[in-house]
């Protein structure tokens, strides 16, 4: 009997430490993610220069879009049509083999998070300030307010954009892209700090931000308004 008691005893602990372990590992690792997903809901807010004001959820009927996205970044159903009049909350979500979410995890606290940056590139889109009075341009306002240590993030150049707000706005309507949701880790993590609300949209970042690209979630985009 007790050497049955011993076994399971060290069972027990054996798969105790493995559930701790999984927890522990790095989301970038690329043999933990296996597949993605970006949910694109439409919330209440307005265009003011390279961020937005007042936003809200949006009650009642409103746009609910989903993007799935293998280990690879391939996706099949990622031709999404977004209205440019409309502003749209970004939520990316990452899953390891056993369904867990691991997108959290490059949110820990600022040290980890501040080797991590999104970009939404590929579309060549007008942005937002270069539009004047109009206000009608694109804007990617990455907007999350709380590390996973529980302390605040403090302002625009920590944030990452696991969490986002979009518009492409009408000075984009009628625009088709293939547009890439890439989720960069720097080679310094001091890079972070000196990258502007208006820096999401190059199509050289790769050679502006030394690093490797830990996602590349590439899917086409039709600006259409919605009847």
């Amino acid at each position: 009997m007790k050497k049955y008691c011993y076994a399971f005893t060290a069972i027990a602990l054996f798969l105790t430490a493995c559930s701790k372990d999984d927890e522990k590992v790095a989301p970038e690792d690329p043999n933990v993610i296996s597949s993605s997903r970006l949910d694109f809901i439409e919330v209440n807010g307005s265009a003011h220069g390279d961020h937005f004001h007042d936003l809200a959820e949006k009650t009642g009927e409103k746009d609910s879009i989903a993007i799935l996205f293998n280990a690879q970044g391939e996706t099949q159903n990622g031709h999404l049509h977004l209205d440019p009049h409309k502003v749209y909350r970004i939520q990316l979500r990452v899953f390891n083999k056993a369904g867990h979410e691991l997108q959290q995890g490059f949110l820990q606290n600022k040290t980890v998070a501040d080797s991590f940056k999104v970009f939404l590139t590929g579309g060549n889109f007008v942005l937002n300030p270069t539009t004047g009075d109009a206000e009608n341009g694109a804007i990617f306002q990455p907007r999350e307010q709380v590390y996973g240590d529980g302390t605040s993030i403090g302002g625009k150049y920590e944030t990452t954009g696991i969490l986002a707000y979009f518009t492409l706005g009408e000075a984009n309507s009628g625009a088709e892209a293939d547009i890439s949701y890439v989720l960069r880790k720097f080679t310094d993590p001091a890079t972070k700090a000196k990258i502007e609300r208006t820096d999401w949209n190059y199509l050289d970042y790769a050679t502006r931000y030394a690093g490797t690209d830990i996602l590349k979630l590439t899917f086409e985009v039709h600006a259409e308004e919605h009847e």
